[in-house]
């Protein structure tokens, strides 16, 4: 199964299960990066991750970020400049800037399905 494939799994199991998520998403790279636009990483409640949206030096500030997201409902757009610095100052990792989408996840019964006629159906897209 493939990466998106398993984020996709994640969110409708935390949707069924009715635990809070966020899903961050690679929306723009500039320069060097370790994962490219459209990467996506789910957070939920339990701050459990899964997908990745670097090579592991993101992922822990975006769960703090995805915590806040879910409490608030609100999206966040956040900017991570990458330098030696952000990678613990071992010359590690992609000088780029990368940004990131964190959106909260809609809960099981949000909307109406139209092609379907459901009554208690929310999408997300990937």
């Amino acid at each position: 199964m493939t990466e998106q494939a398993l984020v996709a799994k994640a969110v409708e199991q935390a949707r069924e299960e009715g635990r809070k998520a966020a899903l961050a998403t690679v929306v723009r790279v500039r320069g060097s990066a370790y994962r490219r636009e459209g990467a996506k990483m789910l957070i939920d409640e339990n701050e459990v991750l899964t997908g990745m949206i670097s090579g592991g030096c993101l992922e822990r500030d975006v769960a703090e970020v995805a915590k806040q997201v879910m409490e608030s409902g609100t999206p966040v757009l956040k900017t991570y400049a990458m330098d030696e610095d952000v990678v613990w100052g071992l010359g590690l990792g992609c000088p780029g800037t990368v940004d990131i989408y964190i959106e909260p996840v809609p809960g099981k019964y949000l909307g109406k399905d139209r092609r379907r006629g459901d009554a208690n159906v929310s999408h997300i897209t990937f």
